[in-house]
């Protein structure tokens, strides 16, 4: 696949996700998942002995991590022994994604890159605030100390919002500009080909070719051209990325659409799982059925589904794909 390696194991922890359930067990059995109770209870550092009680280990609630709108997957591959780790974009702002970081005690000075798989700040949000704390972490911990490489695609609209016939405009909060991220001790790259990244260990795709015939985009969708001083319609969002291991965030391009490019990069290698937010929660359920369906027949083995794919989309993967499917909840860990 596009000179990606073959890795032995990926691990992914969930630091945003739209939904919370720390008590439902994984129906997937392929996929190995903790983070939910009973391992926030048990951490050493959850032990006490006040209150006139004998040592005990506490369930406190300040350590379950909250649920907003937005993703961040922070990933790790690993081959013969060898992990390399990058953070799949930062959620919608800086304060759940600092909080719900330390809460997971994830790790994040390991963390050697960030992607952003589009502009839209609830994916890019957080960015300046992760850097800054990669950047902490390295040095607290005495890691090796050197620049997060940012990976961005260059197109980075001013603005993006909806605007529904009749209706006004309605503005996203602006993503951090070019200039922001390269204040911070990050070395910034803009790429929109497909590329691979820390060793071949992952891809990044270009731009997603629309091939469903029924996935066409953000259906609304606008951006603020500067230079025309108008809004422009932005359906296509068409410097949306995915990333690609071989053993997908928010899919405005559609989990069908991203699913037969990555058989494409992978020239003829099965798709093993798909990891995100596939944009379904809005969808008509002809749609949700379809897209289910389309996606059933590719076989696949995990369907890791979060963010903006919805309760409808859901359930369908749940009773079209038993066995495969598995929420994507915040705070999780799954190793596949």
């Amino acid at each position: 696949m596009a000179q990606l390696l073959e890795l032995d194991a990926i691990e992914i922890s969930v630091i945003v996700d739209n939904e919370l359930d720390p008590l439902s067990p994984c129906p997937n059995e392929l996929v190995k998942q903790s983070g939910g109770v009973k391992d926030i209870s048990m951490h050493p550092s959850n032990q006490t002995s006040t209150g006139g009680r004998e040592a005990v280990q506490e369930f406190r609630m300040s350590n379950i991590c909250c649920s907003a709108h937005g993703l961040s997957l922070m990933i790790t591959g690993i081959k013969d022994g060898k992990r390399r780790t990058i953070l799949f974009d930062t959620g919608p702002e800086e304060e759940v994604w600092e909080r719900n970081a330390k809460r997971l005690k994830a790790d994040i000075g390991q963390v050697e890159a960030i992607v952003l798989s589009h502009w839209h700040r609830d994916h890019s949000g957080g960015m300046l605030r992760a850097i800054d704390m990669i950047e902490s972490e390295r040095d607290q911990k005495g890691y090796h100390r050197s620049p997060v490489k940012v990976d961005l695609h260059p197109d980075r609209p001013e603005y993006r919002g909806v605007q529904i016939p009749g209706l006004p405009v309605v503005s996203l909060e602006a993503d951090p500009t070019f200039a922001e991220i390269g204040q911070r001790f990050a070395v910034l790259e803009t790429n929109e080909q497909p590329h691979t990244i820390l060793d071949d260990m992952f891809l990044v795709s270009g731009k997603i070719p629309r091939v469903s015939g029924y996935e066409s985009g953000m259906k609304f969708g606008v951006r603020f051209d500067a230079q025309k001083k108008k809004w422009v319609p932005d359906e296509e969002m068409a410097d949306e990325r995915i990333l690609v291991c071989r053993l997908k965030s928010c899919g405005h391009a559609g989990v069908v659409n991203s699913s037969k490019l990555t058989l494409d990069l992978g020239k003829g290698l099965p798709l093993y799982g798909v990891v995100g937010g596939f944009h379904l929660a809005d969808a008509k359920p002809e749609m949700i059925e379809r897209t289910v369906s389309d996606l059933k027949e590719s076989n696949i083995k995990v369907v890791l589904a979060g963010h903006c794919t919805g309760w409808r989309a859901k359930y369908e993967f749940h009773k079209q794909m038993p066995g495969s499917f598995v929420p994507c909840f915040v705070g999780s860990r799954f190793e596949l």
